[in-house]
């Protein structure tokens, strides 16, 4: 099987497809139309009338029933925003054909169907990318780059917000949990440990209130507060490091330092420099980059699966006491 690397020649436009005409789809279906170099082939959905819309926000883009559409059309590349478990055997079928994919969060329904993925792609040279495009978000960029070096003690994230009636698959943890799980792997660049979580339903069928509590390989405690039930969006980051306390607050993109503390308690305060990027665009720049192989993914598939592999435990095993998870080191 070829590689799904293409030539960066400027002439060469990469042809993109997008399988999913949800929310999602339609997004990555917008910000396709808008990047240079990038032709949107087609976005594929079973319901017409979605596809038609999310289709439409590009010139000559068609509309297809399904990927096996998308994959006659000879694409270079493929956004998976089809619902999770549909994840597994659309991107099987996609590896097969030597077609690059980025699949969202999470890669897969289980973590046996997230690894048949990863090595299914690494058997065919294809370029795998997962969709954490909390990553790109300029203030968790800032945050990446002011723990650069320092001695990171804990880490704490809110995010919350009132329920979605568009979900009905998943709850809290597998929703939103798992992208502060990621964060929190990539802060580190440690896996987690340990695992205390604290689940429960109380408008939703499945979980809508998680206290997610951990330990990384590293050492360093960080917890998780997340729901359904507050009435407005609210996603903070704080992260104590040796000579650092970081504030950010992700939806206004501010991110606060606090340092040099001394002993009379006294500090100094600074507000970071935030870029202005929309991070999907960011994210689906770093994908093409990632296809044309003049970068590596941002988001390997292994990082998708150990991500999900957390957010599983947590739910499989909600009370007290603390479980040890694999300590391997994020490469």
């Amino acid at each position: 099987m070829a590689s799904s690397k293409v030539s960066s020649a400027p002439e060469r436009n990469l042809r993109v497809g997008v399988i999913g005409a949800g929310v999602m789809g339609r997004n990555h279906a917008r910000v396709l139309s808008e990047l240079p170099g990038v032709e949107l082939v087609g976005v594929a959905d079973p319901d017409a009338g979605r596809a038609s819309q999310a289709a439409g926000q590009a010139e000559g883009a068609e509309v297809l029933a399904d990927h096996k559409e998308l994959i006659a059309r000879k694409v270079d590349a493929v956004i998976v925003a089809a619902p999770t478990h549909l994840h597994h055997q659309i991107s099987l079928e996609l590896i097969d054909a030597g077609v690059a994919l980025l699949v969202e969060k999470p890669i897969a329904t289980t973590v046996e169907q997230g690894r048949e993925i990863v090595t299914a792609a690494a058997r065919n040279g294809v370029t795998l990318v997962v969709g954490h495009v909390e990553r790109f978000n300029p203030a968790v960029q800032a945050i990446k780059q002011a723990v650069a070096g320092e001695e990171i003690l804990s880490i704490g994230i809110t995010r919350v917000g009132p329920f979605p009636p568009r979900m009905s698959d998943v709850g809290v943890v597998i929703d939103l949990a798992v992208h502060d799980i990621d964060l929190i792997r990539w802060f580190t660049e440690s896996e987690i440990a340990e695992v205390q979580p604290q689940i429960s339903s109380v408008i939703a069928e499945r979980e809508d209130i998680a206290l997610l509590q951990f330990r990384t390989a590293n050492g360093v405690l960080a917890h998780i507060n997340t729901n359904w039930l507050t009435p407005f969006k609210a996603r903070n980051v704080q992260v104590a490091t040796r000579d650092k306390y970081i504030m950010a607050d992700l939806l206004t993109r501010t991110v606060t330092e606090c340092f040099g503390f001394q002993k009379d308690g006294s500090y100094g305060m600074r507000h970071l420099s935030v870029g202005h990027t929309e991070p999907l665009r960011a994210e689906l720049m770093a994908f093409v980059d990632a296809v044309r192989g003049t970068k590596k993914p941002a988001v390997t598939g292994e990082e998708g699966v150990a991500s999900l592999e957390i957010a599983i435990r947590c739910l499989a095993d909600p009370h007290p006491a603390f479980r040890r998870a694999p300590r391997k080191v994020v490469g």
